[in-house]
C-alpha cells in the first residue's frame, strides 16, 4: 500500500470519527434544543445566531450532493429527534425521499422558500425552474437571518435578545465580506471577467460579483457564466450541451474552467478535450471551487464566509492571468 493511499485512509477515518462524536453528541439529552439542518451552509448560520445554546447537525454532511441526497440508515432517528429542521428549500433537496419528509413535517423551516416568498424579485429562473443556490451571494443569504433569529426566539424565548442581537452582528459580518468579495472580483478586468464551472451553482455568484451594474439593471449579466450541467449535476452531455460551451469559451477569450468540490470532473474534461480538437486552447485549474459543499474541517472552506472567500480568491487570481 502506497504512502499516498495510507494518507487518505487516515483523513478518511478521521473525518468519520468526527462525524460519529459530533452525531453522537447531538442525540445526547439536554435542555438544548436540537436543530438539524440539511447542508453545512445552513448550519453556519445558525450556529452564529444560536452561540451555544442549540444543539446543531448537518444531515448531508462532506461532500455528498445535496440535490440527490436519499436518506441512509440512521437519518429517521435524527429526524425523529430534531425539534427543528432547517432546510434550503427551492428544489434544491429533491431525492425523493428527503424531499417527502420535508414536504410532509411541521417541524421543518424551508429558507430559501421564506426569502422569495418576501423577496420574489431576487429570483433566478433556469429553464422555469427556481435556482436554489442562493448562498452563492452573501447579501441574499444574510436574508435568512431574520428567520433563523424568529424561529430560535419562539422555541426559546429565554434567550430571545441574545439571538436577536447575534442575528445583528452576523448579517453586519456577511454585508461586510460581500462588499469585500465585490471589490476583489470587480478588480479583475471586465473582459476578463468570464466564469465556467461545472454546473449552474454560480449564477448568483455572477449576478452579485461579475456582472457590471447595467448588466443586472437589464438583466444582461447571464453572458458572464455558463456551465455544461444544469441546476444539478448529473454529467449526462450530448454534443450541443459541449458545442455550446466551446462556444461560449471562443466568444469571450475564456481559457479556463473551474471544477467544484463535490462535482465530477468528467463533463469539464470532455469539453476540454473536445476545445482541442477544434483548436481550443482551455485548461481546468488546479484549484476547485466550493458549490453545493462547504470544505472540509480545516480547510480554507470549512465556514462559509471562508466558502466564498476562497472562490472569490481562486477565480480572482486565475481570471486575472487569463490573456
Amino acid at each position: 500500500m502506497n504512502k499516498l493511499l495510507i494518507f487518505l485512509l487516515i483523513i478518511l477515518c478521521a473525518c468519520s470519527s468526527h462525524n460519529n462524536d459530533s452525531t453522537k453528541s447531538w442525540m445526547e439529552s439536554n435542555d438544548k434544543l436540537k436543530i438539524l439542518t440539511t447542508t453545512a451552509m445552513i448550519k453556519d448560520l445558525i450556529e452564529g445566531v444560536a452561540n451555544g445554546h442549540a444543539n446543531v447537525l448537518t444531515l448531508i454532511k462532506g461532500e455528498l450532493d445535496p440535490h440527490s441526497y436519499q436518506l441512509v440508515k440512521g437519518d429517521d432517528e435524527k429526524l425523529k429527534m430534531a425539534d427543528l429542521i432547517f432546510a434550503n428549500g427551492l428544489g434544491l433537496e429533491h431525492g425523493a425521499s428527503l424531499q417527502h419528509y420535508l414536504q410532509s413535517s411541521p417541524k421543518v423551516i424551508e429558507l430559501g422558500d421564506l426569502i422569495f416568498r418576501d423577496h420574489p424579485h431576487f429570483a433566478i429562473f433556469e429553464s422555469g425552474q427556481v435556482d436554489p443556490h442562493i448562498w452563492m451571494d452573501i447579501e441574499l443569504w444574510s436574508l435568512a437571518v431574520p428567520y433563523i433569529v424568529n424561529v430560535l426566539s419562539e422555541h426559546d424565548p429565554n434567550y430571545e435578545d441574545e439571538y436577536r442581537a447575534n442575528g445583528e452582528k452576523l448579517m453586519e459580518q456577511m454585508i461586510a465580506q460581500h462588499q469585500e468579495v465585490k471589490r476583489l472580483i470587480q478588480e479583475i478586468p471586465e473582459r476578463k471577467r468570464f466564469l465556467v464551472t461545472s454546473h449552474d451553482a454560480f449564477n448568483y455568484f455572477t449576478r452579485a460579483y461579475l456582472a457590471e451594474n447595467g448588466e443586472v439593471e437589464h438583466n444582461l449579466w447571464q453572458k458572464r457564466f455558463a456551465a455544461p450541467e444544469g441546476l444539478a449535476p448529473d454529467s449526462q452531455l450530448n454534443p450541443y450541451d459541449i458545442q455550446l460551451i466551446i462556444d461560449h469559451l471562443s466568444q469571450h477569450n475564456i481559457r479556463v474552467m473551474f471544477p467544484e468540490s463535490n462535482v465530477s470532473r468528467d463533463s469539464i474534461k470532455k469539453i476540454v478535450s473536445a476545445g482541442k480538437e477544434k483548436g481550443l486552447d482551455v485548461v481546468i485549474a488546479n484549484d476547485y471551487l466550493y458549490g453545493d459543499a462547504m470544505g472540509r474541517p480545516g480547510s480554507d472552506g470549512d465556514t462559509y464566509l471562508k466558502m466564498i472567500m476562497h472562490n472569490a480568491l481562486t477565480i480572482s487570481r486565475y481570471l486575472n492571468k487569463n490573456p
